[in-house]
């Protein structure tokens, strides 16, 4: 499934797996919140409730989107973190990947903390 998130002026297409959290976070759609940064990543709470799958990871690409139960947050990212050992992408804990940017990341870095962001579908 294909979705729009945006902040600001900044529009980003990407796509849901077919995975549980990926069909929890496209049943919660649309979604909105305000941004939190850590490092080059940019994550929210959402009212989705999912445990980590078969398969979650700390270290991810740029461009995944990830769920971090801890916090029910949809997580995007897109460069190193606080917890990134050179060039990697870390989470602060496992993340279920269930989606990814389809085009470009050039912009994220410009949303700031405390930005409204929204995901709707495409």
């Amino acid at each position: 499934m294909e979705i729009i998130i945006t902040s600001g002026t900044g529009s980003w297409r990407a796509e849901i797996f077919d995975t549980p959290t990926g069909q929890l976070i496209q049943n919660a759609l649309p979604l909105k919140g305000r941004a939190n940064r850590w490092g080059q990543e940019i994550y929210f709470s959402v009212p989705v409730s999912a445990e980590l799958e078969e398969g979650a990871a700390e270290v991810v690409q740029p461009g995944d989107l990830g769920y971090w139960p801890p916090g029910k947050a949809f997580c995007i990212f897109f460069g190193p973190t606080p917890a990134s050992r050179g060039n990697e992408v870390r989470a602060a804990s496992a993340v279920n990947i269930f989606g990814r940017i389809t085009g470009g990341l050039e912009g994220l870095d410009g949303v700031s903390e405390g930005d409204a962001v929204e995901v709707k579908m495409a």
